[in-house]
């Protein structure tokens, strides 16, 4: 037995595995329960990509020498490698209280409460690592990152200012400028993006960079950067994004346009890229651009989605082309009431849509809902004015016509509202 076990090592080192593999099977049936050998055979179907067959053997490992560090390790691999990270992180945390100084265990166990977006968790993990290898320069940076993430700034500084040669390291510049943009240094943040950007012009950089110049509404540079990184990397959604809200932010809304049609044509269950379609279409410009087709087929397809259908709505009573056009407003304004009454754009474009048939009377109560719903929404107080008056209530309209020249500079508020809504949605993605 001892003899074969070490024929199935020495075949092992020399590359062989498919007779390191048969050794050990003829071994584990004749010889079941034997730690070295289920461990060594798990291994070995491991290093062949033989996952779902390594595991069970790995899982009797674990169960023969329970006190074996390197056992949970090897587990927690492949069960991450499975896809199962509870579990893989349950074994890397045994095999850490096993042994506290295997670096490797404390390395995986910090990664994976990364990936669980558990970073104070990995931040305790990285540390312990790096208290074991503090010139490993991966873990340091790994280190930095979860620590940032844990907003414990002053922690993740100290550690990346031990960082050798940092202004040749993108990823250090990368979070060099994270570091400045949580501590209000903007002007420095963007430069260690750009030059993170330069040194490794990866996706994931000059997204960061993008962002950047998003984050702090420098639509111009943003538009440039996007539009560069979008042309380099054709595939990349979120560069397209970016773009589409840079072009949203510096105005040019035409432009933005058929970036986010083609967002939502490419995903058209998309609410987010729907929501700033619409938002788009609805911008204060002369021109709509052919691409707001999209959303009035998304919104037709979406009953449930009450933004969706509003924005298409309210485009399709600006264009006024038909009766058959206003119908369909008329139907999804109907549909978005129904998803969400507490809507207040909704009430009011259903409003403007009776007084356009002289339905004054009718238009009362959904403008009245709109201004209650919200009190600043000027153009709800004018239209309401104009149906008192036009019912008798001379009174009534004098005080909603009062009430729209006191909130009538909510319209560019309200245009910055939605400027900050698009930033938010580019900013959030990850």
């Amino acid at each position: 037995m001892e003899r074969q076990f070490e024929a199935a090592m020495a075949a092992e080192n020399r590359g062989d595995l498919n007779r390191a593999e048969a050794l050990l099977s003829a071994l584990h049936d004749a010889h079941p329960g034997i730690f070295a050998v289920d461990e060594s055979l798990g291994l070995v179907r491991v290093s062949r990509g033989d996952l779902s067959r390594a595991l069970p053997l790995l899982e009797a490992g674990v169960r023969e020498q329970p006190g074996s560090d390197a056992a949970h390790a090897n587990l927690g691999a492949v069960l991450h490698q499975l896809h199962d990270n509870q579990r893989a992180i349950a074994e890397f945390e045994q095999s850490v209280r096993i042994n506290p100084r295997n670096f490797s265990s404390q390395q995986s166990l910090g990664r994976l409460w990364m990936d669980g977006k558990r970073p104070d968790e990995a931040a305790t993990a990285f540390l312990a690592a790096l208290h074991l290898k503090p010139d490993d320069l991966g873990t340091k940076l790994d280190c930095v990152t979860a620590l940032l993430a844990a907003n414990r700034v002053d922690d993740a500084q100290e550690i990346l200012a031990t960082y050798p040669d940092a202004d040749r390291s993108a990823r250090a510049q990368s979070l060099l400028g994270a570091i400045d943009e949580k501590q209000g240094r903007f002007e420095s943040a963007g430069e260690h993006l750009a030059l993170a950007a330069q040194l490794d012009p990866s996706e994931e950089n000059a997204w960061q960079l993008g962002v950047e110049f998003l984050r702090h509404w420098t639509f111009n540079a943003a538009v440039t950067e996007f539009r560069a990184a979008s042309a380099k990397f054709p595939e990349s959604r979120r560069m397209r994004l970016g773009l589409g809200a840079a072009l949203f932010g510096d105005a040019q809304y035409t432009q933005a346009i058929p970036v986010f049609a083609d967002l939502l044509r490419g995903e058209p269950d998309n609410a987010m890229y729907a929501e700033l379609l619409g938002i788009s279409c609805n911008a204060p410009t002369q021109t709509v651009g052919p691409g707001c087709a999209v959303l009035v087929t998304y919104a037709q397809s979406h009953p449930a989605d009450a933004a969706a259908a509003t924005y298409a709505a309210s485009l399709l009573i600006t264009q006024e082309e038909n009766e058959q056009t206003m119908d369909l407003a008329r139907k999804l304004l109907g549909r978005a009431i129904a998803a969400d009454p507490g809507l207040p754009d909704a009430q009011l474009q259903m409003g403007i849509i009776l007084q356009d048939k002289l339905d004054w009377k009718g238009s009362i109560p959904y403008l009245e809902r709109a201004v209650k719903l919200k009190p600043d929404l000027a153009p709800a107080h004018y239209r309401l004015a104009r149906a008192y008056f036009k019912v008798g209530r001379r009174e009534d309209a004098q005080a909603q016509m009062e009430l729209h020249e006191k909130f009538s500079h909510a319209d560019e508020a309200d245009l910055d509202r939605r400027l900050r809504q698009v930033t938010r949605f580019v900013v959030d993605v990850h």
